[in-house]
C-alpha cells in the first residue's frame, strides 16, 4: 500500500509539472482568442468609417478602423477585449458616435486583418501606444478618451498612465492578471504568467479621472477585481456597479446608456 501511494503521488507529481510547462508554453492560447480575417475581407458597418494601417515600432502594419461623424466632439479610443476582432466589435462604436464622437478601434496582432501574433505584453503596450500616437495626429489629446474593455483594459491603463488623455474608462477590468489567475486558477503557479497587467500599478499613474464599469454578475473577470481597484482610487475615480449585470452587453446595460453621456461631455477640471 505504501508503495502504491508513493507511485500515486509521483504520477500526480509528474502530470502537476507536465501541465505547468504547458501552461507556460501555451498560455497565449488561453489569454487570446482572435478571430482571424483574411487581407482582402471588406468590413461592412452600418455607418461611416475609414480603414487605418497602424505602423509599429519593428514595422507591422497592424489593421484598425476609424469610425467618423460629422462635427465630433472627439475620439474614443477602444481597445476590446480577449476574443473577435473589429468586425465583431464594430457594433460596439454604434453607442458613442451616436454622442457625436468618433471611434477608434485596433485590432492587436493575430486579429482580425493584423499579421503575426501576441508574444509578449511589451510588444502589445508598444503596438497600442504606436496606433495613439497616429490618433494624436487627428485629435487633440484632450479630446481622446481611452476605453478599454476585459483583456484590453490593462492595455488600456497602461497606455492612459503614460499619456494624458481626458478621461479612462473600463469595462470589466481586472485588478492584475496575477490576481486574476489566483482567482481563476488557484492551484495554477502565478510565476509562470507573463502577461502581468498590473492595472492596479497604471492607474496609480493616470492623473486623468478613471471611471470603472463593472457588473456585480461577471462571471469572466470577478467584480471583487473593481472592488479592490477601488480602494486605490484618487478622488475624482469612480466604480459604476451595474446591477444584475454579466461580462458581455455592458453597453447596452440601462444606467451605462443614462450615465456614459453626463460622463463623455463632463468638462475636464
Amino acid at each position: 500500500m505504501k508503495k502504491f501511494l508513493l507511485r500515486t503521488i509521483s504520477i500526480l507529481i509528474i502530470l502537476y509539472v507536465l501541465g505547468v510547462i504547458l501552461l507556460y508554453f501555451f498560455q497565449e492560447n488561453l489569454i487570446f482568442s482572435p478571430q482571424k480575417l483574411n487581407k482582402a475581407f471588406q468590413f461592412e458597418f452600418d455607418q461611416k468609417f475609414e480603414e487605418k494601417n497602424i505602423k509599429t515600432t519593428d514595422g507591422t502594419i497592424l489593421s484598425g478602423v476609424l469610425f467618423k461623424v460629422p462635427d465630433s466632439k472627439g475620439l474614443i479610443f477602444y481597445l476590446h477585449g480577449n476574443s473577435g476582432s473589429i468586425n465583431s466589435c464594430g457594433i460596439v462604436a454604434e453607442t458613442f458616435t451616436a454622442l457625436n464622437y468618433d471611434v477608434f478601434m485596433l485590432d492587436y496582432r493575430g486579429y482580425g486583418k493584423s499579421p503575426g501574433s501576441i508574444i509578449g505584453e511589451e510588444q502589445t503596450h508598444k503596438d497600442v501606444q504606436s496606433a495613439y500616437n497616429e490618433m494624436k495626429n487627428i485629435y487633440p489629446e484632450d479630446k481622446i478618451c481611452v476605453l478599454g474593455y476585459s483583456i484590453g483594459t490593462g492595455f488600456a491603463s497602461k497606455l492612459a498612465s503614460e499619456n494624458n488623455p481626458k478621461l479612462l474608462i473600463l469595462h470589466a477590468p481586472y485588478y492584475n492578471m496575477t490576481d486574476l489567475m489566483r482567482h481563476k486558477y488557484p492551484i495554477a503557479p502565478t510565476f509562470i504568467l507573463k502577461y502581468k497587467l498590473k492595472t492596479n500599478e497604471y492607474l496609480k499613474e493616470c492623473k486623468m479621472p478613471v471611471v470603472i464599469f463593472h457588473g456585480d454578475k461577471d462571471h469572466g473577470i470577478y467584480y471583487g477585481s473593481s472592488l479592490k481597484l477601488k480602494k486605490e482610487f484618487k478622488s475624482q475615480d469612480t466604480l459604476i456597479t451595474l446591477h444584475g449585470q454579466g461580462h458581455n452587453g455592458i453597453i447596452k446595460d440601462e444606467v451605462y446608456q443614462q450615465l456614459i453621456p453626463k460622463l463623455l461631455n463632463r468638462k475636464s477640471k
